[in-house]
């Protein structure tokens, strides 16, 4: 369709030419807020890095679509660790997101940073924007990123599993952020998740995508996250 960002057209997605997933037919379109769910390793990260074009299809196509211009991504990767031997600053880390644009190395213009503390601010993190990335929480390090991601100036925003690895209280905090960014901005979202309880919740999840043995099952969120869908998917996860 005319405004789908992101369209799977029977697409094989693997690493070093082996299929992890085959057969895959999706679109993401404007505005969507879709949440992708399944057991552990069932590919769920695979087809995120295929929709920002870390991995290129096996076989099919993958269309990113937005009119004239490439689709820009926000990416937010799954518990990523930024090491280095001068720690960088939150302001830093988030300036990074500029890069696609800007171009790595090169120097960033002042209108440009400008939008990184925007951004910060976006994500509730305004006044520790000089503190060193590595001083903090596992919540508000998730935030950085996700400022990261919208520095990009994204069309869409993917989020692989920004819940993991942080406690109640930072979780609840990053849906609600997650929520107001789709709320307020209109920002498509594809978001990663093993956090049932948080996406039944969340008003803004629209639709949820199960990825179980090569296969989606996708639809409305109510229905997908239903007891008797998740148990039936959680028996085929342990049986």
């Amino acid at each position: 369709m005319a405004d789908a960002l992101i369209s799977f057209r029977d697409v094989a997605l693997g690493y070093d030419s082996v299929p992890v997933l085959e057969g895959l037919t999706l679109d993401v379109h404007l505005g969507d807020f879709l949440a992708l769910v399944g057991p552990n390793g069932c590919g769920k990260s695979t087809i995120l890095k295929g929709m920002v074009g870390i991995l290129e299809p096996l076989r099919g196509n993958i269309g990113r679509g937005m009119g004239e211009r490439p689709v820009r991504f926000g990416y937010v990767p799954q518990r990523e660790t930024i090491e280095m031997v001068f720690p960088l600053t939150v302001f830093e880390v988030a300036l990074m997101g500029t890069y696609g644009r800007v171009g790595p190395g090169r120097f960033v213009a002042h209108a440009e940073r400008e939008r990184v503390r925007a951004c910060l601010g976006d994500v509730g993190l305004a006044d520790l924007q000089r503190k060193p990335f590595p001083a903090l929480s596992g919540g508000q390090r998730q935030r950085v990123l996700i400022a990261r991601a919208l520095a990009a100036e994204p069309d869409l925003l993917l989020l692989d599993e920004p819940l993991s690895g942080i406690d109640l209280r930072a979780a609840q905090t990053i849906m609600e952020l997650i929520t107001k960014l789709h709320r307020n901005r209109g920002l498509t979202t594809v978001m990663v998740s093993h956090h049932l309880k948080a996406l039944r919740e969340c008003e803004a999840v629209q639709e949820v995508m199960w990825v179980y043995e090569g296969k989606l099952l996708r639809g409305p969120a109510a229905t997908m996250l239903a007891p008797d869908i998740v148990f039936r998917m959680m028996d085929a996860e342990i049986g």
